[in-house]
């Protein structure tokens, strides 16, 4: 596994830490490759009842790494472990927790958007400037974002580029609670899930989430144009002044 993700499994509850707090936590594939792997592990594990996903304090993460997005757009290729790391957010069947504090930028937005309980910080702030780089939404985020938070908050934040806070993110329902500490908060609530009745508990979330399928396709149709986006020239010429300021 890759030493910028820490894990660790504790009292039923494994800890997914994104640790590159020098490059503000920006995810490489190799990073999206050993949680995707540590979240599909753990989903097969009778011995984890929850994953908690958290950063370095005072950044959650700044997002896909630039320069390891710029090399998938100049091969052309599908960004694979990405793709699987959103997969495994959608299918999983043990109850996902983050913890935000400080900047959640692109996929450390959406990745909230498949957690069952998230917790920030009054310090975080919440963007996704996919627009700006000339690509799309993704993790079936213009899928699930609509429902949680309505259909013009939803495109503030995906289309507009509009940063919230953490209260506008809370009353968006983006994030259950703002908490001082709002690792803590986030480990307390995996405990208290790691000790319900497992069987009970798969079945209950599994109602109040709904089909997974459509989240999937979703997801799929996304990485298309996302794809076909980040090969195109408004995506080039955007990575590559984000990469000369």
């Amino acid at each position: 596994m890759s030493d910028l993700i820490e894990t660790g499994v504790e009292a039923g509850v494994l800890t997914l830490r994104m640790n590159r707090p020098d490059k503000k936590n920006a995810i490489t594939q190799e990073m999206y490759r050993t949680m995707a792997d540590a979240i599909t592990g753990a989903g097969q594990d009778d011995a984890i009842a929850a994953v908690l996903i958290c950063g370095a304090p005072g950044t959650f993460t700044a997002g896909n790494d630039i320069k390891d997005f710029t090399a998938v757009a100049m091969s052309g290729t599908p960004p694979r472990d990405a793709y699987d790391f959103l997969i495994a957010l959608a299918t999983t069947r043990k109850p996902l927790v983050a913890a935000v504090d400080g900047i959640a930028i692109g996929i450390g937005t959406t990745i909230l958007m498949h957690c069952d309980l998230a917790y920030a910080s009054p310090a975080s702030t919440f963007r996704t400037p996919f627009l700006d780089l000339g690509v799309t939404p993704e993790a079936g985020s213009s899928l699930i974002a609509p429902r949680i938070m309505g259909d013009q908050r939803a495109f503030a934040l995906l289309a507009l580029g509009e940063t919230f806070d953490a209260e506008a993110a809370r009353q968006a329902g983006l994030v259950y609670a703002v908490s001082e500490d709002a690792e803590a908060a986030a480990l307390d609530a995996a405990r208290r899930l790691a000790k319900k009745p497992p069987e009970a508990l798969r079945i209950a979330r599994e109602l109040l989430r709904g089909s997974q399928d459509e989240i999937v396709k979703r997801i799929d149709r996304e990485i298309g144009h996302f794809t076909e986006r980040l090969s195109s020239e408004e995506a080039k010429a955007a990575f590559m002044a984000f990469m000369s300021r």
